[in-house]
């Protein structure tokens, strides 16, 4: 396996476990860590990506001032401010966290004393806080300090970023937050490039509202800006362009009209979600671990789910 491959398959699995805890025998043996390898990818100007484990970390590392979108875990979050180039022991002006989920802010704790101000979504301290109460993590969690329900918008030296709110898609509290002046825009987990998603619907997601904020992001933002992707497949990787947001559309709609044929059918929800591979949708499909059920169910239940 090469470098790059290995660094979007470590985003992959952690993103398996996001919202599910895998059942291990007692008597399996247990397989060896592999080994994190961090990577600093430089996209344009003085933007760049970081790869290790968990959601990609965007940032920005110019003389006149440094930030990064999420923080991955502890572990790598310290990998990523020992490694940041040029850093030289500066804070950074400002920290973003796409939204809630450990593997993008579980690194808070790390950056916190070398970071000025924590950036997020209005609803995001209270969706961390109560996701931390579910997994006994209370102790550990830093929040941000500074929330927004709409926009957001900050200059830092020569550069400028932004976030904006689009509505409730993976969870009802992420953002897209674009480098502005590179014009590169982190999407956290808005996208799962080549893969099939994590849906948190116990915080408010919902895959329709995912559809028309991927295309609202579509219509949005200049054609030429490069994309950052929470997770990636190994083949197609965590950085993109509009193409790849339409077609990760195409798959949520895919997966809501096959659904809602099968519904009207008159199938099972245990028949729905057997499904194996999603037709029309082969570079979605990984065969470990294989999420389509879980999608298959989710959109079940948003098809179902009584309104007002």
């Amino acid at each position: 396996m090469n470098r790059r491959s290995f660094l979007v398959r470590s985003s992959l699995f952690t993103a398996a476990g996001l919202l599910a805890r895998p059942l291990v025998s007692a008597q399996a043996p247990k397989a060896a860590a592999a080994p994190v390898v961090p990577d600093f990818k430089l996209l344009r100007r003085d933007v760049g990506v970081f790869s290790a484990r968990g959601g990609s970390i965007g940032y920005l590392a110019a003389k006149d001032g440094l930030a990064a979108v999420d923080t991955q875990f502890a572990d790598t979050a310290k990998l990523f401010l020992d490694g940041l180039p040029g850093r030289g022991g500066r804070s950074l002006d400002v920290l973003v966290n796409s939204h809630h989920h450990g593997d993008h802010t579980g690194g808070n704790g790390v950056f916190k004393p070398a970071t000025k101000k924590i950036v997020a979504h209005a609803n995001v301290p209270a969706l961390q806080k109560a996701a931390a109460e579910r997994s006994k993590s209370a102790a550990s969690q830093v929040y941000a300090d500074t929330t927004f329900a709409a926009t957001w918008r900050m200059d830092i030296g020569s550069e400028a970023i932004s976030a904006k709110y689009h509505g409730i898609a993976h969870t009802s509290g992420d953002i897209v937050t674009r480098f502005e002046k590179a014009n590169v825009i982190h999407m956290g987990d808005l996208m799962f490039n080549r893969l099939y998603p994590v849906i948190d619907r116990g915080s408010g997601g919902r895959f329709k509202g995912w559809i028309s904020v991927l295309e609202d992001v579509a219509k949005t933002y200049p054609k030429d800006a490069i994309y950052i992707f929470g997770h990636g497949s190994a083949k197609f990787g965590v950085t993109g362009t509009t193409a790849d947001l339409l077609t990760f559309r195409d798959y949520l709609s895919g997966l809501l009209d096959y659904t809602a044929k099968k519904i009207k059918a008159g199938e099972p929800k245990e028949k729905i979600v057997a499904l194996e591979n999603l037709p029309g949708f082969a570079d979605f499909h990984q065969a470990l671990p294989n999420r389509l059920g879980g999608n298959l169910a989710a959109a079940y239940d948003e098809l179902t789910e009584k309104q007002g």
